[in-house]
Order: structure tokens, then sequence, then C-alpha cells
């Protein structure tokens, strides 16, 4: 019975590409909106810490989900290999006496 060893989904270099070209894009932009607006200095400083905050926190919950979801992919591996040892250890005509 063949089985299928990797389940995860892989990324293509399209959209990884795509995923940053966005990110730098959006980041440079309000960056720039923020430089060009006609307020005093320390508005303009506080919103752009605001969005450096913003930026690093979205890194760290990206991060956070994906050692989540790698956590849940190796309990379930351990989970079937545990299934699978006992499911090859088991003999259905073993005597119960």
């Amino acid at each position: 019975m063949p089985t299928k060893t990797d389940s995860t989904a892989k990324n293509t270099t399209a959209f990884a590409a795509q995923a940053a070209i966005s990110f730098g894009a959006s980041l440079f932009a309000m960056l720039v909106a923020i430089y060009f607006m006609e307020a005093d200095p320390w508005i303009k400083g506080f919103l752009a810490l605001g969005t450096l905050y913003l930026t690093t926190s979205s890194f760290t919950l990206a991060k956070v989900v994906r050692d989540m979801q790698e956590d849940n992919t190796v309990i379930s591996r351990l989970d079937r290999a545990r299934v699978d040892k006992l499911l090859a250890e088991h003999d259905p005509f073993k005597n119960i006496a």
C-alpha cells in the first residue's frame, strides 16, 4: 500500500517573490506617505514607529503560526507511526487464551 510521506504543501518561487515584492511595496508606500504627510515631526515619528512595530509583529506572528503548524505535523506523524507500529505487531489469528 503506497503512502504519501510528505503531505506538506510547497510554495512556488513565484508565490514567494510575489509575497516579498508586495510586502516591500506596501512598507515603502506607507513610509513615503508618512514622510510626505503634512504634520508635525512627532506625529510622523509616531506613525513611523507604529509602522515598524506592525511590521516586526507581523513577522513574529507568521513565525509563530508556522511553528505551530510544524508542531502539529510532527505530532500527527508520531501518532501515525505509533498506529502503524501497533497494526504491524497485531496478529488477528493469534489465540486470545
